[in-house]
Parts: structure tokens; C-alpha cells; sequence
């Protein structure tokens, strides 16, 4: 017998910036707890490490093609002209090549990343994402 795992539900048109998505995910997956709010953090949220089911679930991205659109190549390259202006020394190199591909408009966007994220706790940790 298949245990039915938990639905949470995000919409796209809720938001339109990275920080706009951990708005949502803060809202819907884990209310009311203090998250770092970056990419490593959600990899934690999405092991139940702060309070989503051990597991798995299932998190329905509604308007996701419309996320598809905001999270693209100048929201990346915003976000990673922030992260080279925040981070240490070594890594700007590698930072620097990104944000040139992103404003060339070539290589992963933020929407990417974000799918990728979701698509490496398939397996391990029983999450489910269906874009709608």
C-alpha cells in the first residue's frame, strides 16, 4: 500500500525574484522558521531538516512557466553580481564567469538551479516536483 505523501503548492505568480521564492517556500513549506535563505539552506529544507516531512512530499509549483520567465538570465545575473560583490576572494574568479554567461544569455538561469535542486532529492529524500 502507497503511503500519499503531503502536497504544498507554490505560485509563480506570487513572486518574481530569488528572494521572492524563499519568500513563498518560508511561507508555504516552513512557517515561522528562520531559514539562511540561499540554495544550501533549501537543500536542508528539503531533507526535513526544518520540519517538512522526513518522507518526502509533493510541492506543486503553479505558474511555473511564469517563474520560468522572471528567474531568467537578468535575475541571474542580478543575483550573481550580488554574490560576487559578498564573497570571498577565491571564488570570484568563478562567480565572474557565470555572470558573463548569464549576461550573454547562455547557461543555467536561477529557474534552473531551483528545479535542479528539487529533481537531486528525487531519489534520496522522496520530493516531487510537478510544474504547472
Amino acid at each position: 500500500m502507497a503511503i500519499e505523501k503531503v502536497v504544498y503548492e507554490i505560485d509563480g505568480g506570487n513572486f518574481s525574484t530569488l528572494e521572492g521564492f524563499f519568500d513563498e517556500i518560508s511561507r508555504v513549506l516552513i512557517p515561522g522558521i528562520v531559514w539562511e535563505r540561499d540554495l544550501d539552506a533549501l537543500h536542508h529544507v528539503l531533507r526535513g531538516d526544518f520540519g517538512t516531512p522526513q518522507d518526502g512530499f509533493v510541492l506543486c509549483w503553479k505558474n511555473s512557466d511564469r517563474s520560468q520567465k522572471n528567474l531568467e538570465y537578468a535575475e541571474t545575473a542580478k543575483y550573481l553580481q550580488r554574490l560576487m560583490n559578498d564573497c570571498h576572494p577565491s571564488q570570484q574568479r568563478y562567480i565572474s564567469q557565470d555572470l558573463e554567461r548569464a549576461k550573454q544569455q547562455r547557461g543555467p538561469t536561477i529557474f534552473d538551479w531551483l528545479v535542479d535542486v528539487f529533481k537531486s532529492h528525487r531519489q534520496d529524500d522522496g520530493i516531487e516536483l510537478l510544474l504547472e
